[in-house]
Parts: structure tokens; sequence; C-alpha cells
């Protein structure tokens, strides 16, 4: 397990600079940051001189990247163009992301994989055909039209929810926001669930385990859905880092100051150092999580060993 854990972290290197360089590149890419400093009126050239020089933009793009990178491994994410430090930016935001993503995985978790074990274990009944329609739906209508119809009925019409949320981003106030940053996921976990545990329920194993008169709760949480949940949590994990990247239209529903906002401002103002410094510490989100998952494989199924 050690020289398994140990090769994966090596393996995580070509990939992180990979990854961090394609992002650098496009992100420099998409236009004159300096523009965006000046207004609606055009820099003069002295000014715009003067501002490349103090962001390092007058250097050649591998230049720039590979300060940023040494900078990066000292903890330094470069300043954003109105002279805040991103790390600043990112200690008032990635908690707010992170307690909002927490949120999320628990309801695709809990509510997810319980429809899936529900549907898979009464596969062609009602409730199978029911939770399939209903998924569906949810798989098909967009997360904005999601998030602005909760918010309306929930939070205008009923009163039930803040239509905003407040700065402090409690958890409770974000049960609603999490569960429309989780429908699409949700629907893809309970379909997937409920295709794993009918494929399984026909295996030998199980047959076994019923043949020997084992209770039925306990062959389908210690055999059936050990095994059913690999495919499952392959999902989940991969999923941890696109929920908070992909946050920006659900935080900007909700009036949540998190990354996906940071995101938007970033994107919308062409503050390269702000885009690449967030998007770096995701792709970082992206390997851990793929690590974790791998190594929890051998927790679901005994069978599986790392050399």
């Amino acid at each position: 397990m050690g020289r398994y854990v140990v090769r994966r972290l090596l393996q995580m290197i070509p990939v992180f600079v990979g990854a961090t360089l394609l992002i650098f590149l496009m992100v420099n890419v998409m236009g004159d940051p300096i523009a965006g400093l000046c207004g609606e009126r055009a820099c003069d050239p002295a000014t715009a001189a003067q501002l490349k020089k103090e962001f390092g933009l007058d250097k050649p793009v591998w230049q720039q990247y590979l300060t940023y990178m040494g900078n990066v491994f000292t903890g330094d994410f470069g300043t954003a163009f109105n002279g805040q430090p991103v790390t600043e930016l990112m200690s008032t935001a990635f908690p707010v992301t992170i307690r909002l993503t927490i949120v999320a995985i628990v309801l695709e978790i809990v509510i997810g994989i319980t429809l899936g074990v529900v549907t898979g274990l009464r596969r062609g009944r009602p409730v199978d055909t029911g939770v399939l329609l209903a998924t569906l739906v949810v798989i098909s209508v967009p997360t904005f039209v999601t998030g602005l119809l909760l918010q309306l009925l929930l939070g205008v019409e009923w009163g039930w929810i803040r239509p905003s949320v407040s700065p402090d981003a409690a958890f409770g106030e974000l049960i609603v926001p999490g569960l429309v940053l989780a429908s699409v996921s949700l629907a893809y976990v309970t379909r997937l669930t409920r295709t794993s545990i009918a494929e399984n329920k026909r295996s030998d194993y199980v047959r076994t385990a019923v043949a020997k008169g084992l209770p039925r709760r306990r062959v389908v949480t210690r055999h059936l859905l050990r095994n059913s949940l690999i495919p499952v949590v392959t999902f989940i994990g991969t999923d941890i880092g696109a929920l908070m990247g992909g946050a920006i239209v659900t935080e900007r529903i909700f009036n949540i100051h998190g990354v996906g906002y940071q995101l938007y401002q970033g994107i919308l103002r062409q503050n390269t150092q702000t885009v690449v410094g967030f998007v770096t510490v995701l792709v970082l989100v992206f390997l851990v999580a793929n690590l974790l998952v791998d190594l929890l494989y051998a927790v679901l199924d005994p069978r599986i060993r790392y050399a």
C-alpha cells in the first residue's frame, strides 16, 4: 500500500504541472487584463507599461509561468489587480464553498444511494419507474432553472428560506443551495446505484448468502451494497472537485461569495492571478480526491490489493 501511494503521488506531479500550464496558457489568451484596469477609456502607453511591469506581464508567458509556479511552492499565489493577495481571497471563499460542497455531497450520498438501492431491489415496479422519470427530469432541467424556481417558491412565495444566503453562510442556510448544486449528480448517483444493485443482485455470492439463510438486511448491506458502491464511489470522488469548481451558477443565484463567485469575478475582470490561483487549488482537490477514491476501493472490496 505504501509503495502504491508513493507511486501515485509521483504520478500526480506531471499531471499537476501539465494541468496548471494549460490553465495558465488559456487564461493568458483571454484578452488584455490591463485594458480592464483602466475602465472604459484606453490606458495611455506609459500607464499600461507601468502596470505590466508591476504585475510581471511584460515578460514572456513561459517566464511568467515559471515565476508563478516558483511562488506557488512557497505559498504565494500572486496579487489580484485590486492589490489584495489571492491567498486572502481564498481564505474567505474556500471555507464557504467547502461547506456548500459538504452539504451537496451528503445529500448526494444519502438521497441518491437510498433511492438507488430501493429502485435496484424493486426493478420494474412502479416505484422504480417513478424514480427513473423523476431523475430524468432533474437531469434534463438546467441547474439555473432549478435554482431560480426553488428560490422563488421557497424564498419569495412561501418564505421558508432566505432568498439569498448571509455572508456567514451557515450550514442551515446552505441546504437548499446544496440541493440545487447536487441535483444533477444526485440523479446520476441514483441511476448508477440502481444499475449496479440490479446487476449484482443476480451474482452467485448473493445467491449463496441468501441460500445460507442470512437476514435480508445483512445480505443487502454486507454483501450486495459494498460491491455495488465501487462505481458510485468513483463518480462521487471525481464529483467533489466538479462541485467546488462548478458552483458558479448556484453561488450567483443565492448570492454566496465562494469559489464560484471569485472565479466569475476574476473572469469578468480578466484577473489572471485570481483565476489561475483558484483553479490551481481545484486541480489539487481533483488529484487528492482521485487518490482517496482509489484507496477506498480496497475498503469496499477486500479482494482488491495494491502492489
